[in-house]
C-alpha cells in the first residue's frame, strides 16, 4: 500500500505559539493594516489617473492592507505577509536609503519613505522568528511529485 503526502508523519512538531504571542502578532497586523488603509484606501478612486508605478504600488499596498487585516483572524497562516513586509523594507533601507544617507544625497521624498520604512522594526519585533526558522527553514518541504 502506498502512502500519500497526507499519510507521511511530520519529522518535527510545529512550534505552538502562546495566546500572548498571537496577540502581539495581531498588533503588528493591526498597525500594518490600519496604517495602510488610512493612507492608501482613499486614493483608490484615482488609481487610474496615477503614473504607472504609483498605481502599481497603490494597488499592491492596498492588497497588503486587506491581507494584514485578515491576519487579525489568522495570524499564523498570514505570517509570510509579515516576512514579505519586513524583507522589502529592510532591502530598501539597506540598498537605497543607506547608500544615499552615507553619500548625503537623501532628498525630502526619500527621507519620508525612509522614516515610514523604519517602522519595520515593529514588524520585525512581532514576528515569531523561532517559529519562522522551524516552519520555513528547517521543516521538510512539500513534495514535488
Amino acid at each position: 500500500m502506498s502512502t500519500t503526502v497526507l499519510d507521511t508523519p511530520s519529522p518535527r512538531p510545529a512550534v505552538q505559539l502562546s495566546t500572548t504571542r498571537l496577540h502581539v502578532m495581531r498588533a503588528g497586523y493591526l498597525l500594518m493594516g490600519v496604517g495602510l488603509a488610512v493612507v492608501k484606501w482613499p486614493l483608490l478612486g484615482e488609481a487610474d489617473t496615477l503614473p504607472l508605478y504609483e498605481g502599481v504600488v497603490l494597488c499592491l499596498l492596498t492588497a497588503m492592507s486587506a491581507l494584514a487585516l485578515l491576519g487579525l483572524r489568522y495570524p499564523v497562516k498570514l505570517l509570510p505577509l509579515l516576512i514579505f513586509e519586513s524583507a522589502w523594507k529592510v532591502l530598501w533601507l539597506t540598498l537605497v536609503a543607506l547608500p544615499n544617507a552615507l553619500n548625503g544625497t537623501l532628498d525630502d521624498a526619500m527621507t519620508e519613505i525612509m522614516v515610514n520604512c523604519s517602522l519595520v522594526v515593529v514588524v520585525l519585533a512581532v514576528i515569531p522568528w523561532r517559529h519562522v526558522w522551524q516552519s520555513y527553514v528547517r521543516a521538510q518541504g512539500d513534495a514535488w511529485r
